[in-house]
């Protein structure tokens, strides 16, 4: 899955999105806190890959994207919105190709900006990136090539506090940036940089006003961050496989970016800092039981703003969750299954 897969809704209540099949599943919180509701299908009976990308806007709707067989050998991109996490999602709609026709050409991305308009994008068979986005009242812009090549899967999609969506990728020289200069442009290719960049392992974050953050695992297994305009910065060692999970909270007063990550040893890791303060250091603090080799994690904050962090297992359709505690620190709660 790309995105991150544990959300807040409009109403306050958290929910999960999980891979199962041929199928995408959501679990909600009946209630703020719980109880927790069974998994349900999203988007009606349509067959699906098993690939999911999730983007969420400001309004709290949800918007996925994911991949669905058309004729042997072919596939089309189809997108679904979810209003209420305890209400049915819309059915998927199907939204082309950015090759017009032909099989997956990579996972997508999603980005919501301040309008609430969903911007899809994928990988072309050029090696370069496409980009299909909603209008605000309703239908789809035609797909446009954004350019690039030896894109690499696993694309960063985000949008600024400034409501301007943005997106990163991983090349083989390192990483490439591009930014809507205006609400509703199309994203140009700002910069690129250099780095020894691990394919699959970019997380973007809002950070200040102006600018964003992605954090990225070099190859030589440290946990960097960039803000473009700007040089790379090492925090520590990366804890394990795959990207961070990253989130925005209020730690004792402080404006913090709370990272998580699973370990090598299958725990879950946390490591805090104050936000656009890398110098200042981070550590990982282990947590949680042992997970199945196919867990993942994220994190979000509650209707209180207090971080959850959920760890799920495709295989298993275990879910586990924990808060942080009303007291200084970042003290979570003991781990339980929902």
């Amino acid at each position: 899955m790309n995105g991150d897969w544990l959300l807040r809704g409009r109403d306050g209540r958290l929910s999960v999105y999980q891979l199962s099949g041929d199928a995408v599943l959501c679990r909600a919180e009946r209630g703020p806190r719980g109880p927790w509701s069974a998994p349900r299908r999203v988007g009606g009976e349509q067959r699906l890959h098993t690939v999911l990308a999730v983007g969420q806007g400001a309004d709290g709707y949800a918007h996925l994207v994911s991949w669905r067989p058309t004729v042997k050998g072919e596939s089309g991109l189809v997108h679904s919105t979810h209003f209420r996490p305890h209400l049915a999602a819309l059915d998927w709609h199907p939204v082309g190709h950015p090759d017009k026709k032909g099989d997956r050409t990579g996972t997508p991305a999603v980005a919501v900006d301040a309008q609430g308009r969903a911007h899809v994008f994928v990988r072309n068979k050029g090696g370069g990136i496409s980009m299909l986005a909603q209008k605000e009242k309703g239908g789809w812009d035609p797909w446009r090539d954004l350019k690039g090549k030896e894109v690499q899967d696993g694309l960063a999609a985000v949008t600024g506090e400034s409501g301007r969506v943005e997106l990163y990728a991983a090349v083989p020289q390192g990483l490439l940036y591009w930014r809507q200069e205006e609400p509703g442009t199309q994203p140009v290719l700002q910069e690129a940089l250099k780095a020894p960049v691990r394919p699959g392992t970019l997380r973007a974050l809002a950070t200040s006003p102006e600018r964003t953050t992605v954090f990225y695992t070099s190859t030589s297994g440290d946990l960097c961050a960039w803000r473009p305009g700007g040089e790379p910065v090492t925090l520590l060692p990366a804890a394990g496989p795959g990207p961070v999970s990253a989130v925005r909270c209020d730690l004792d007063g402080h404006d913090c970016t709370l990272l998580v990550q699973r370990t090598a040893s299958r725990r879950v890791a946390f490591a805090a800092y104050p936000t656009e303060l890398e110098s200042a250091g981070a550590w990982w603090t282990e947590s949680g039981p042992e997970l199945p080799l196919d867990a993942l994690v994220s994190l979000t904050t509650d209707e209180e703003d207090r971080v959850v962090a959920a760890t799920l297992s495709p295989s298993t359709g275990r879910l586990l969750l924990t808060r942080r505690k009303d007291e200084p620190g970042l003290a979570l709660e003991a781990w339980r299954e929902v």
